[in-house]
């Protein structure tokens, strides 16, 4: 049947123009993702009738997926499908696909297409303002390929779900929330959704009711960004993630990896203890692949302390030079400061002046500019085959000493003293974290992306002020600046 169903979809999106998909979110799973998904569900073996919920159910790929498994399950006989999609444009293909999948099944089918908005329709009930009568409707399964698209704050659906919304929220974890509250008690979820939900602010209220009311089982990682949907060009770094609603604290996690959506048969597996993967009171999901990468979880999650903690704190640069072409310098002049670029970061150190364009800026505008202090510069942004993340260097304030003010382009992060002076030792500790391989591979595992976030870096473990200050008294003697050598440091206080 699927083969089928992905033989139709595929005519449609050789004659749709994707600018008119992309006014939906669409992007149609592969068949072999959407096998993969459906066979993530522990189906239960007692059960005659089973429900499941596809929202944003497009051309019903993933709805064909699930009912091919389950038709092979001898105890169910009947089941009830429900559809959630409003384009109007892929209606037609859906209801005719879910009418082939019905004329081909030994088991008994029925199955409904709702039109109305997934999200608006149910707000009332998702926001327990209709009190327990009339129940909302709820579903063993739920499976789901939801749309990725941005909306405003203030839209509808914004709107609708307050509880989980920051900022101007993406439509795929509104959906992925809806989903949870559609499930029965012990019900499973699978949802192909992005993984930036996992770390960082912007997701914390999603992050704190999609992982309160529901547990991680299974999370799928795919080595390759852009071959996760087939005949889409979707860069956007996609998981798998099966979901239970439960209360209850499982005691493992299950991480999959494959290479592509068609290299399901080379799987591999890790078992992790559920409170490495779902970890802190910001829920964070940290997605290792490995022993290795678990490893560095065990360790560092034994400091207890975080930069704000221990009296400083990353921030982001202040100054965008493309909006402030007016202040910008070639040549040092009267009145002008030095403007710190990620380039200016070389071997483990700031090297200042390297002639570049514009590093000076002249400007009365002090929010463009920061005391002369002690810092640790860290690139914001690097590229993706870059073989690390966090890429940093020393700031002594005395090798720059004619200047009483600095700025920073905001490609860069620093850290700062907020209630601890930044000493010549506490610089260069923090260099022994942050050009460490632990901490590499630590902020590889939260963050998927080539950005380095404020956020995401005040909020890891850090051991405690003095151990860092001894740390960089090491260095300081050592004179060695080298990964290996903040490696040899480190080792010393992980325990």
């Amino acid at each position: 049947m699927l083969d089928q169903v992905i033989s139709r979809t595929n005519e449609y999106i050789e004659n749709m123009p994707k600018k008119e998909r992309k006014k939906y979110g669409q992007f149609f799973t592969s068949k072999e993702t959407a096998r993969f998904m459906a066979e993530l569900y522990l189906i239960d073996g007692n059960k005659q009738t089973v429900s499941v919920l596809d929202a944003g159910a497009g051309s019903g790929i993933l709805s064909c997926a699930f009912l091919e498994r389950v038709s092979e399950i001898e105890s169910v006989q009947a089941i009830e499908l429900t559809c959630y999609e409003n384009d109007k444009k892929i209606l037609g293909l859906l209801r005719e696909n879910l009418e082939y999948c019905k004329s081909h099944m030994t088991k008994e089918l029925s199955y409904r297409i709702l039109t109305e908005n997934y999200i608006t329709s149910q707000y009332l009930e998702f926001n327990q303002l209709l009190g327990a009568d009339p129940e909302p409707d709820k579903y063993d399964y739920v499976i789901g390929n939801p749309p990725y698209m941005k909306i405003a704050k203030d839209a509808p659906e914004s709107k609708a779900m307050p509880e989980v919304c920051y900022g101007a929220p993406n439509l795929y974890f509104l959906f992925a929330s809806m989903g949870l509250f559609n499930l029965k008690d012990d019900g499973e979820m699978v949802y192909i959704i992005p993984r930036s939900w996992t770390s960082g602010a912007y997701f914390k209220h999603f992050r704190q009711y999609f992982l309160t009311s529901g547990k991680l089982k299974h999370i799928h990682l795919f080595g390759s960004r852009n071959k996760v949907f087939d005949k889409e060009d979707v860069l956007q770094e996609t998981i798998v993630v099966k979901v239970q609603k439960t209360t209850e604290v499982p005691d493992t996690v299950t991480i999959t990896s494959s290479q592509s959506n068609g290299d399901f048969a080379n799987l591999k597996s890790l078992t992790v203890p559920y409170n490495l993967v779902v970890s802190g009171e910001d829920y964070y999901v940290y997605l290792v692949t490995d022993e290795t990468e678990v490893d560095v979880l065990d360790k560092l999650h034994k400091f207890d302390s975080t930069l704000p903690d221990i009296g400083v704190r990353m921030k982001t640069g202040l100054t965008v030079d493309f909006r402030n072409w007016d202040i910008l310098r070639d040549e040092e002049e009267e009145g002008a400061v030095p403007l710190f670029y990620a380039q200016h970061i070389k071997q483990g150190k700031v090297q200042f002046p390297i002639k570049k364009e514009h590093e000076y800026v002249v400007t009365d505008q002090k929010s463009l500019t920061q005391d002369n202090h002690n810092y640790l510069f860290v690139k914001r942004f690097t590229a993706k085959e870059e073989p690390r993340r966090l890429q940093c260097g020393v700031y002594l304030s005395k090798n720059f000493s004619q200047y009483s003010r600095i700025s920073t382009q905001n490609k860069i992060n620093f850290i700062d003293g907020t209630f601890t002076e930044m000493s010549e030792c506490l610089v260069y500790g923090l260099y022994v974290l942050f050009n460490s391989t632990l901490y590499d591979v630590y902020y590889r595992i939260l963050n998927g992306s080539t950005q380095v976030n404020s956020t995401e870096i005040n909020s890891m473990p850090v051991p405690d002020l003095q151990s860092i200050q001894d740390m960089g008294r090491k260095l300081m003697k050592s004179k060695d600046m080298s990964e290996s050598n903040c490696n040899m440091i480190l080792e010393g206080y992980c325990g």
